[in-house]
């Protein structure tokens, strides 16, 4: 157990200095871009945070099919955790990707398919962590739970290819011909992409750690109240 802490806390200390890192690169190394000008910083950190709500319903997936083989609280802790941080970054995706699009498309808003799945993607996620909340019973929630992790997930690869199946605004990074980056940008890119993704495993193994603990309090709490 000590161990596993102090692997935690050594990796916060990296990812921390990674974002660090990130953040200097993305708003000082990087060069402006001619069209959009300084706005166009905000890209090397929407599209990490867009990476990272990903990669947290993916492992909100995972851990509910491993929930519902195995019956383990364990799964259904890592399910949640995942879960609020993914709602947490695809909130700011969203919030980011609002204020790059008014300097782009001159709207804060514009129902294109990528910016509606991606809305979309958030409120199944923000009705997941509802759910966790009013239902009432550890197993009962856990298997709700993984049931509309499993089934909300179908929304994460339309996230990802809608820009691909559908026309849309929003810009298209990586094609088959091209990486549309210079040098500089697609570096300050990878940095900012390693960064989020050593925080988000951080926050997981933090925020999981400290689920594992709430429910194994409450199971000694139970088991004292049931003693005659």
């Amino acid at each position: 157990m000590k161990a596993a802490g102090r692997f935690t806390n050594i990796l916060g200390i990296f990812a921390f200095i990674s974002v660090a890192g990130g953040l200097y690169m993305g708003l000082l190394y990087a060069p402006t871009e001619r069209t959009m000008g300084a706005v166009q910083r905000i890209f090397y950190f929407h599209l990490p945070l867009a990476w990272i709500s990903f990669l947290a319903f993916l492992i909100v997936f995972i851990g509910s099919v491993i929930y519902l083989v195995k019956r383990s609280m364990k799964w259904d802790i890592v399910a949640g955790a995942a879960a609020e941080i993914g709602v947490l970054f695809s909130t700011l995706v969203l919030i980011t990707g609002s204020i790059w699009a008014r300097r782009a498309w001159n709207a804060w808003w514009v129902w294109e398919p990528r910016l509606t799945t991606m809305l979309v993607m958030w409120l199944i996620y923000l009705g997941y962590l509802m759910a966790r909340g009013a239902i009432e019973g550890d197993e009962r929630r856990a298997r709700v739970s993984a049931v509309m992790g499993i089934v909300g997930f179908i929304n994460v690869p339309i996230v990802f290819m809608s820009i691909h199946w559908w026309r849309t605004m929003h810009p298209v990074l990586i094609n088959k011909e091209r990486m549309g980056l210079a040098v500089p940008m697609l570096v300050t890119l990878i940095v900012c992409l390693f960064a989020f993704t050593m925080l988000f495993f951080y926050l997981l193994l933090k925020r999981a750690r400290l689920g594992l603990i709430e429910y194994s309090l409450k199971e000694i709490r139970i088991k004292l109240d049931r003693r005659p």
